[in-house]
C-alpha cells in the first residue's frame, strides 16, 4: 500500500490527527483553561471574590448546615427508578458527610450522602451538595455555575457528555489516537532538531503552518505524551471497569476485607452513636502531622457512617507543598475521637500513581509551573490548528479544481473548533455578568441558561463558518477565519467592560487599590485575548488582500 514505513506513519499522523483533531484541540483548550478554573470561578462569582480561607470549625460552621442538607433533585430523579416504592420526602440516615478545599478555594465545597430505604441496590444513594461562605456558613445560591472549575473544567475529559460516559469514552479514544501522532510525528519528521528552529512566517501559509506546526510540536512533545499518557491512567477505571462490572463479586470481597485489615467498618451497625469533637480530632490529626515535619491544613474532612457505632472520621491533609496527589488521612472513631489508623507510606507502585495523577491535576502551590501548563496545553492548540490550516492550504486549489468539498468542509470544521471554541468561552463570560440574579421560576436555572448559551453561540460560529467558507471551493480563504477572530476581539473586551460595570472591580482596583489577582488576572488575559485576535483579524485581512490581488494579475497574464 505504501512505499515505505515513513510514508506509512505520515498517512496514519494525517488521517487519524485530522478526525480527532477538532476534539483534542478542546481538550488543550478547556485543559488549558481548567488550570486556572478556580480563579474563573471567582471572576464567576463575585460573591466568592474574598481570599483563600482554611477549613473553619466543624461544631460552629460545617455541622449546622450539614444538618440542614438534603439530595439534590438531580440525584433524586436518578434514583427514582431504582427502589422498590417512592422516595421518603426526608432523607435522615447519613451516609457521609464531605468538606473539600484547597489553597485557591475561598468558598467551601460540601456534599453529603444518604441512605435509601428500599434502594434495589443497597450500595446506591442519593446525594446533596452545597457551597457555602466558610467565615459564616452562608450558601450561595445553588443555580449560580462554577465556570471554571464545574463547566471548563470536565468539558476538557469528558466534554460534559455524561450519557453512559460516552464522552469519557470519546476523549480517551483521542488521547489514544494522541499518543499515536506523536508518535507517527516523530517518525515523519527525521530533521527534527532542525524544524525546531525554523520558523518562516512571511512565507505562504502552506509553508508557515507546517513551520509552527512541527515547531510547537517538538518543544511540546514530551508535555503533550505525557498528558496524554496521564489522562488515560487516571481514567483507565472508566476505559476498562473489571472491578465494578467482570468482578463485581470480587470487587465487594476486596473491600469488606480491606475493612477489616484497616479498622474503617465498610457497614452500618444499626447501633446509634453520638459524635465526639472532629474539631479536636483535626487538632490532633494536624499535631500528627507537624510530628513528622510536614504541618499543613485539611483539604478534605469526611464522616462515614454519621450517627452509627461504626461512624468513623477522616481527616486529609491538603498536600499544596508537594507534587504527589496524596492526602496522609488520619482515621478517628467519630464516636470517641479515638485513632482507627493512619494512612502508611505508600507502595513504589503506589508512589508512582499518585506522582503521575499529582503532576495532571497539578494541586500544588508553584504559580510558574502552572503557566508552563497553560503554555503547553495552548502550544497544543496551536500545533492542532496549523495542522488543519496545513492540511487545507495543501488540498484546496486541488479540490477547486476538481469540484471537491472535501478542503471546504475541513476548513469550515478548523474555524468552528479554533475561533468558534474561542467565542463559545468568551459568550459563556459574557452571559454570566448580563443575566440577572434571580430568574423567573418558569425559566431554566442561571447556571443551565449560561451552558445553553455557550452551547448555542458554538453552533451559530459552526453555521457562520460553513455559510462563508465558499471561497474555499475557489481556493481561497474562508473569510470566516478574520469574521471570527474581529467578534472575538470585540467579545474578549467586552468582557472586560462587563465585568467592571457589574461589580465594580476594574483593573486599576484589583492590581493596585484592592489587590486580587485571580480577577485581575482572568481581566488581563481577556485583554491579551483580544490583541491576539485583533492582531490575528489584521494579518488575514493583509493576506487576503493579497490573494485577491494575485488572481486577477495571474488571469491578465494567461
Amino acid at each position: 500500500m505504501f512505499q515505505n514505513f515513513r510514508l506509512s506513519m505520515a498517512w496514519l499522523h494525517t488521517w487519524f490527527g485530522l478526525l480527532l483533531g477538532f476534539v483534542l484541540m478542546a481538550c488543550f483548550f478547556f485543559g488549558s483553561l481548567s488550570v486556572f478554573d478556580r480563579e474563573i470561578d471567582r471572576w464567576a462569582i463575585p460573591s466568592s471574590r474574598f481570599e483563600p480561607q482554611p477549613m473553619p470549625s466543624f461544631e460552629k460552621v460545617l455541622r449546622p448546615v450539614f444538618e440542614n442538607m438534603q439530595p439534590t433533585k438531580e440525584s433524586l430523579d436518578f434514583m427514582r427508578d431504582r427502589v422498590n416504592g417512592p422516595l421518603p420526602e426526608r432523607f435522615d440516615t447519613v451516609r457521609t458527610w464531605g468538606a473539600y478545599t484547597t489553597h485557591r478555594d475561598p468558598v467551601l465545597g460540601l456534599f453529603s450522602g444518604y441512605v435509601v430505604p428500599n434502594a434495589k441496590d443497597p450500595e446506591e444513594g442519593v446525594w446533596g451538595n452545597r457551597t457555602i461562605d466558610p467565615r459564616t456558613g452562608v450558601a450561595l445560591p445553588d443555580d449560580q455555575l462554577k465556570i471554571g472549575s464545574r463547566f471548563f473544567y470536565p468539558l476538557h475529559y469528558s466534554l460534559n457528555f455524561q450519557w453512559n460516559s460516552v464522552g469519557y469514552w470519546i476523549v480517551g479514544f483521542a488521547a489514544l489516537v494522541m499518543l499515536v501522532a506523536l508518535v507517527s510525528g516523530v517518525v515523519m519528521h527525521r530533521k527534527i532538531f532542525r524544524e525546531f528552529f525554523t520558523f518562516r512566517p512571511k512565507k505562504a501559509t502552506q509553508r508557515s503552518a507546517l513551520d509552527l506546526h512541527n515547531m510547537t510540536g517538538v518543544l511540546a512533545l514530551p508535555f503533550h505524551f505525557f498528558f496524554a499518557f496521564t489522562g488515560l491512567v487516571i481514567f483507565a477505571g472508566i476505559y476498562f471497569p473489571v472491578s465494578h462490572t467482570q468482578l463485581e463479586p470480587l470487587h465487594e470481597l476486596h473491600e469488606k476485607m480491606e475493612a477489616q485489615e484497616t479498622g474503617l467498618p465498610h457497614d452500618r451497625s444499626g447501633i446509634a452513636a453520638p459524635l465526639a469533637s472532629v474539631d479536636a480530632m483535626v487538632s490532633e490529626a494536624r499535631r500528627r502531622w507537624a510530628a513528622k515535619g510536614m504541618a499543613g491544613e485539611v483539604g478534605l474532612l469526611s464522616l462515614t457512617h454519621v450517627g452509627d457505632a461504626n461512624g468513623y472520621v477522616s481527616v486529609y491533609r491538603a498536600g499544596t507543598d508537594r507534587i504527589a496527589l496524596v492526602g496522609d488521612g488520619i482515621h478517628f472513631k467519630a464516636g470517641t475521637g479515638e485513632v482507627l489508623r493512619e494512612d502508611p507510606p505508600r507502595t513504589a507502585v503506589d508512589s508512582v500513581n499518585t506522582f503521575l495523577t499529582g503532576l495532571h491535576l497539578q494541586h500544588f502551590r508553584h504559580w510558574m509551573l502552572r503557566w508552563l501548563y497553560v503554555f503547553g496545553g495552548l502550544m497544543g492548540c496551536v500545533c492542532i490548528a496549523t495542522g488543519f490550516i496545513f492540511f487545507v492550504e495543501k488540498r484546496k486549489k486541488q479540490h477547486a479544481k476538481a469540484g471537491r468539498q472535501g478542503a471546504r468542509v475541513v476548513d469550515a470544521l478548523a474555524v468552528t473548533t479554533v475561533t468558534g471554541m474561542v467565542l463559545a468561552a468568551l459568550s459563556i463570560l459574557i452571559a454570566n455578568r448580563l443575566l440577572p440574579e434571580s430568574l423567573p421560576t418558569h425559566w431554566p436555572a442561571r447556571g443551565d441558561l449560561e451552558q445553553y448559551i455557550f452551547w448555542a453561540s458554538w453552533v451559530v460560529a459552526m453555521a457562520h463558518a460553513f455559510v462563508r467558507s465558499e471561497p474555499v471551493s475557489r481556493g481561497l480563504m474562508n473569510p470566516a477565519w478574520r469574521e471570527q477572530c474581529w467578534a472575538a476581539a470585540a467579545m474578549a473586551l467586552i468582557t472586560v467592560l462587563l465585568n467592571w460595570i457589574t461589580t465594580g472591580d476594574h483593573l486599576i482596583k484589583t492590581i493596585w487599590t484592592d489587590t486580587y489577582w485571580p480577577v485581575a488576572g482572568v481581566d488581563l488575559c481577556l485583554l491579551a485575548t483580544a490583541w491576539l485576535a485583533f492582531t490575528a483579524a489584521r494579518r488575514l485581512g493583509q493576506r487576503a488582500g493579497i490573494a485577491i490581488q494575485m488572481k486577477p494579475s495571474k488571469a491578465a497574464h494567461a
